[in-house]
Parts: C-alpha cells; structure tokens; sequence
C-alpha cells in the first residue's frame, strides 16, 4: 500500500499469514506534499487488525516539526536576499526537494543546474503522470556537465538527448547570480573553476551527518565552504515520521505487538510508547518471534 516518503514510489506493506496479519510500515511520514498516501495505508492497516506492527522509528532524536511548504518558504527567502551564486546538495532521489528548488529557482529568475543523474531520473519519472515532476524541458532547468574522461551509457543518452541544456563550470562561473547549481559532497572541486563570488552562498538541504564517515564528510565540506567564503544554511524536513505522528498511529491502529526497526534508539521508543495499548518488544538479532 502507498505511502508518503521523500522519494517517490514508497511502500508499506499487509502481509496475510495464518497466525494473523503482520502490518510493516516501510519509510513514512505524515508531514509530506502527498500525506493522503500515509492516510490511506493507515486506514487498510487499522481493518486488518494486525497481530504485529513493524515501524521505523529514525526520528526519535533530533525531530524536527516542519513541511515541504516551510522549506520552499525559507529557500525563497535565501535566494531572494543572495547576490552571487547558490550552491545546493541534497539527496537525488528527493523529488520533492527537486520541486522545491525548481520553484524557487522560477521565482527568483534563476535557473536551477541539476546533475545528470537528477536528469535521468526526471526523465524515467516523467512517465508517470501522477508524480507531477519537473519538466526537463522547462527553460529554467539545465543539466551540469562535469570534466570526466568516461561516461556510462546513461549519462551518453541524457546528455545527448538534452545537450542544448548543457552547462559546465565555465559558464556557471560567468553567470553566478542566475544560477542554483545543485552540488554534491563529491562535485566540491568543481569551486575551483567556478570561483564562487563574494556574496554567494551553499544550502544543505538533507540530513545532518549521524556517523563518523558522515562527519568526516561534513569537515571537509566546511574546509572548502571557508576557503570560498561560502556561509552555509541547513534547510531541510525529513523523510521520516514524526514521534507524536507515530504515536498517534499505533494508538489507532492498536496491534496486538509493536516492532520498532530503523532505529538507534529503540529504548527511547519504547518508553515513549509506553502508554499505547500495544506491547512493544525490541527486537534482537538473530531471534526469532512467534505471533
């Protein structure tokens, strides 16, 4: 059954067993641009009467209460009062990030730079009509070209199929305050030949860094935000539901047992769920659970 996520196509699932219906909630939310979605699996998974209920709990540290319309606010209001360039990462598979970005980008007359690989995706998810995705063809979206020796076969057919919106360093350089370039992690050395002006700025628009390799990450990240003098904004709403948005699910839905997964703090979700009609039970590696 559908459900809301940051990237389209998500899924939660009603599995049938002869112990009784088992209910796992895939990633979800309740706080995205398609909340019906959620709505609707949660009223199949209440029919069902689950015997189990298998939930991802990965916001219970660090919650942040917002909307895709909060963030299309907030980047509206960073690009409107930017001079020079915007620099952007976040995650590819993120359409309605895509979204946000590509209206900010028409309302403030630039032109929104996204990677081949954001590319080839619209392109396949523009087939699906209810997605309602940007169109490659909108005059205020171009693909970036990075200097590489090789290219897949995929990046051939995209960049051949829409080289009249092909842009690379160079250009985006000599026309900084017209363009919203998203850039990744592993795009940073591409500053170099751009040479951000002063006034310019980058927006992380994704999660914060939750592991080490992660942190490691972000270091290097503002090594290069100093060198270029680029102040950085964290503007971002997660793929992930809500404590109190979960709660009040598990409390509707009221299955027989409560399975936290995709979580670091499983402790954490049971005590705060401690008061719901169902039992909770952590699970453990390697064990298994009769229902």
């Amino acid at each position: 059954v559908h459900v809301d996520h940051s990237v389209p196509g998500a899924y939660g699932f009603i599995i049938h067993t002869s112990s009784g219906t088992i209910v796992y909630t895939g990633d979800f939310r309740t706080h995205g641009t398609k909340s019906e979605l959620t709505e609707d699996f949660v009223k199949k998974a209440k029919e069902v009467k689950p015997v189990a209920f298998i939930t991802e709990a990965t916001n219970m540290i660090g919650a942040n209460v917002s909307s895709e319309e909060e963030v299309r606010k907030k980047l509206n209001a960073i690009a409107a009062q930017t001079d020079g360039a915007i620099f952007a990462d976040f995650a590819h598979t993120d359409v309605d990030r895509l979204r946000s970005f590509h209206q900010t980008a028409k309302k403030n007359n630039r032109f929104l730079v996204i990677s081949p690989k954001q590319a080839y995706l619209l392109n396949s998810l523009s087939k699906d009509k209810h997605l309602k995705v940007p169109n490659l063809r909108d005059e205020r979206i171009l693909i970036f070209e990075k200097s590489k020796k090789t290219r897949r076969k995929w990046e051939k057919t995209v960049l051949e199929s829409y080289s009249e919106k092909i842009v690379d360093a160079h250009k985006i350089s000599e026309e900084q305050n017209k363009i919203i370039l998203v850039m990744s992690f592993y795009d940073l050395e591409e500053l170099v030949k751009i040479h951000p002006n002063s006034g310019s700025c980058y927006i992380s628009s994704s999660s914060e860094p939750f592991n080490e390799e992660m942190e490691m990450d972000f270091e290097r990240l503002i090594s290069w935000l100093q060198h270029y003098g680029l102040p950085q904004y964290h503007v971002h709403v997660s793929g992930h539901i809500m404590p109190l948005d979960l709660k009040e699910i598990l409390m509707n839905v009221k299955a027989k047992t409560v399975f936290p997964v995709h979580t670091e703090h499983a402790e954490l979700f049971a005590g705060f769920m401690g008061n719901i009609e169902s039992r909770v039970l952590i699970p453990e590696k390697f064990r298994e659970y009769e229902i």
